[in-house]
């Protein structure tokens, strides 16, 4: 197992989880490791008996098995190692890798160290604690709906035209206080809006003037009306930044434009040279490739900085808006989030600072940047199991696993976790029009780990492809909605609403043995559990709940609700064939799934 089994002394494979609790993750080849033990002991006390405790199985990949496990401590400096048994045969890790016994030569330098002991009382960071029962609706502000035609921009379109990069619909801020029933309605509590001050796009990831509200979205006594709407509903509002760039009307490029050298904003940009030109390509740095409109910004310039974050504390306070999405924001220097972040957090200590990022994004969730991100891995996983169907049930739990172990339980629980959103195809057009699909997809959506995230228009049934596609117009027509779609949205956000399992439980996959095998997953807390199956074919499947309890049963944590009465709280049945027991088994329709309690 040498080289094999993974452990690091810090996050995501150790933090801090309370006052006096550190928990730390081991990973191990599978299969490899029967039980694994942790032991810890006050690293300058070496021959104090160590306090040993077990570790629990929390998932098993294809390749790999997870153990977590959890220190108590009555002291903040500390040393940990492992016990790993197979069969009757233990060995001992430690920071200097496998042995046979603990170094007696060197006991206090044996073990692992966390790397910052004094994280009782400044280590703790994490979301604000009304993330994790959020349920987002993403609006993207100049399609969703028209409640103002008087701002309409020139040359505005019909609202059903097929949309362009270069089109408008009118959609605006009015627009969205005209139907915050619907949003409510929806059971959302949470609305993301795509950027509002001043730009000449639809789009207004070019801003012009951040200290303005785009006059063809409204004002800003409109946007405080908004929020304000928001906030009596119930619903948290968080707008979009735009930081890592520009648009080429900003003030301060247009005077690098004009004044060359002589600017005082010519360290704002990466000019590689002077003066500025357009063509061939831009002279300097855009946002993704010779986007000329979108110069990139020099984030690590304090000047920028200053101004930038002066920026969104001036509308946090202004608006009291409760978060901020950062757009392209692993481009951003990282001091700068850091010190966004201390700024906000002082104006608004529960605000969320959630970053655009589409690839792992571990080194901005350690506690002093972000407390969440869009999880476009999570997607990648769905997409691939449900709407592509490229792969199996089996390989799909492994990803899933292997997606959550990248985190900290605490940033992994509130991440985003979006189907579509305006810069993706929609979830049904990914599904070729399946709505089978997309109803299994939003199933697992709402009962698993972390955030649902809704993209305007998916719960009636619309389609989308790429950019700018994907950013049609809402549909107000009622007879073109489909209404069955948009009822199980509302189920779905009522069922996550009355059980907390759903919302901060912790999970683990207890079916997935084969491709085509049901997935059949445990969310719990201390009050109940829920069981969610799921049947991703075109056939029916039934579940064995006797081999589900006997899995429980293995789990120190299941176990105490593996003898309870299940019972069925929600059914998925796209085909109008319900599922049903008989006897011990669970029998799910063709794309069907389960919801059951216990507790």
């Amino acid at each position: 197992m040498n080289g094999e089994v993974v452990h690091f002394p810090y996050d995501p494979m150790a933090y801090p989880v309370g006052p006096d609790t550190v928990e730390v993750v081991l990973r191990a080849p599978a299969h490899a490791v029967d039980a694994a033990h942790l032991a810890f002991t006050d690293r300058f006390t070496p021959s104090a008996q160590p306090q040993v405790v077990p570790m629990r199985l929390m998932g098993s990949g294809e390749d790999h098995d997870y153990f977590v496990g959890r220190m108590s401590l009555r002291y903040g400096r500390f040393q940990y190692y492992f016990i790993l048994k197979t069969g009757d045969a233990a060995v001992y890790l430690g920071q200097h890798g496998i042995f046979s016994s603990p170094d007696a030569s060197e006991p206090w330098n044996f073990g692992f160290h966390y790397p910052y002991l004094w994280w009782r009382t400044n280590g703790l960071d994490r979301p604000p604690d009304w993330a994790y029962d959020s349920i987002v609706y993403q609006v993207f502000v100049e399609r969703f709906a028209n409640g103002d035609p008087s701002n309409d921009p020139p040359g505005t379109g019909g609202w059903y035209d097929p949309p362009r990069t270069d089109s408008f619909a009118g959609g605006d801020l009015q627009g969205i206080i005209d139907r915050l029933d619907y949003i409510a309605e929806l059971g959302v509590n949470c609305l993301y809006l795509t950027p509002i001050f001043q730009s000449p796009s639809n789009h207004k990831y070019d801003t012009t003037d951040y200290m303005r509200i785009d006059r063809h979205f409204g004002d800003e006594a409109v946007a405080k009306r908004l929020v304000q709407g928001c906030h009596a509903r119930g619903i948290r509002v968080v707008l979009d930044a735009v930081f890592n760039h520009s648009g080429h009307m900003f003030f301060a490029f247009q005077d690098v434009i004009a004044r060359g050298p002589n600017s005082p904003y010519v360290g704002w940009f990466n000019v590689h040279d002077l003066p500025v030109r357009i063509a061939p390509r831009p002279n300097y740095e855009t946002f993704s490739v010779d986007i000329w409109t979108m110069p990139k910004l020099r984030t690590d310039n304090p000047e920028v900085r200053e101004y930038l974050i002066g920026v969104a504390e001036h509308w946090t306070r202004a608006l009291d808006i409760d978060g901020w999405r950062l757009d392209v924001a692993d481009e951003v220097d990282p001091e700068f989030w850091r010190e966004f972040r201390r700024r906000i957090r002082a104006i608004k200590p529960d605000a969320l600072i959630l970053g655009e990022v589409h690839h792992d994004a571990t080194t901005f969730l350690r506690g002093d940047q972000f407390d969440s991100v869009m999880n476009y891995l999570w997607r990648r996983a769905c997409l691939d199991y449900f709407a592509r169907r490229r792969c199996g049930t089996q390989r799909f739990a492994s990803d899933l696993l292997r997606v959550r172990t990248r985190y900290r339980k605490p940033v992994a629980f509130a991440l985003w976790n979006l189907l579509g959103s305006h810069d993706k195809e929609r979830i049904l057009t990914k599904c070729q029009g399946d709505v089978r699909r997309e109803m299994l997809a939003t199933l697992f959506q709402f009962t698993y780990v972390g955030v649902p995230y809704i993209y305007y228009g998916d719960e009636i049934g619309m389609e989308g492809g790429n950019d700018p596609d994907c950013r049609r117009s809402m549909i107000w027509d009622e007879s073109r909605w489909n209404r069955r779609l948009l009822d199980h949205y509302r189920q779905l956000a009522a069922l996550r609403g009355c059980l907390p399992a759903l919302r901060r439980g912790d999970v683990m996959a207890l079916m997935a043995d084969g491709p085509r095998s049901p997935l059949v997953y445990a969310r719990w807390d201390d009050a109940s559990c829920i069981l969610v199956a799921l049947n991703n074919t075109d056939g029916p499947a039934t579940v064995d709940m006797e081999l589900v309890r006997r899995r429980m049963r293995k789990d120190p944590e299941l176990e105490r609700w593996a003898g309870s009465r299940a019972d069925l709280v929600f059914a998925l049945a796209p085909d109008r064939v319900p599922a049903s027991c008989t006897g011990s088994l669970l029998n799910l329709p063709a794309m069907g799934g389960a919801v059951l309690h216990t507790g």
